[in-house]
């Protein structure tokens, strides 16, 4: 049970890459969202939400896998735990899935995700102190809304100032 942990948890061992292992999940988790939204726009409101019902269980998966790796590590949130980036960045697609239109947008989000989990604004820190697979997701979790709230964000600014109709 603890290697299907830890294959979870590693979002199949990428978070053992020796460079920038939460930014490599990040990408695959961005690329994932990307190709799931884009068939998303294709379909029906049922798929969406089935969709976002799935990142929703990734997301409790994630905390449980987590907590048990942290557990059996000894240590607070594992830098090879990257199954937080990688079901972070895909709540972000998924919660502006509009983004998958725009290309430059579709950039800014992985990187505007990445600068709010790297720099933690607040309560980012402080949701990281909780204890166990909560910390180390729940974090994540909040960088993708100021991701996500930045986006629509633009996006509102770009349909009011028409440059999208």
């Amino acid at each position: 049970m603890q290697l299907v942990a830890r294959v979870i948890a590693t979002v199949g061992f990428l978070g053992y890459v020796p460079v920038a292992p939460g930014t490599v999940a990040s990408l695959v988790g961005w690329i994932v969202g990307l190709i799931v939204a884009s068939v998303e726009w294709a379909l029906t409101p049922a798929v969406f939400l089935g969709v976002s019902a799935g990142v929703i269980v990734c997301f409790l998966i994630g905390v449980l896998v987590s907590g048990a790796v942290e557990r059996h590590a000894g240590e607070h949130d594992p830098s090879y735990v990257v199954v937080d980036e990688f079901v972070g960045m895909w709540v972000v697609v998924q919660a502006a899935p509009f983004v998958v239109l725009i290309p430059w947008l579709a950039l800014a989000a992985f990187i505007l995700f990445r600068v709010f989990d790297i720099t933690k604004p607040p309560p980012l820190k402080w949701l990281s102190r909780r204890p166990g697979g909560w910390g180390i997701m729940l974090d994540d979790l909040g960088a993708s809304a100021y991701t996500v709230l930045v986006l629509w964000g633009i996006g509102w600014w770009m349909t009011r100032g028409r440059i999208i109709n």
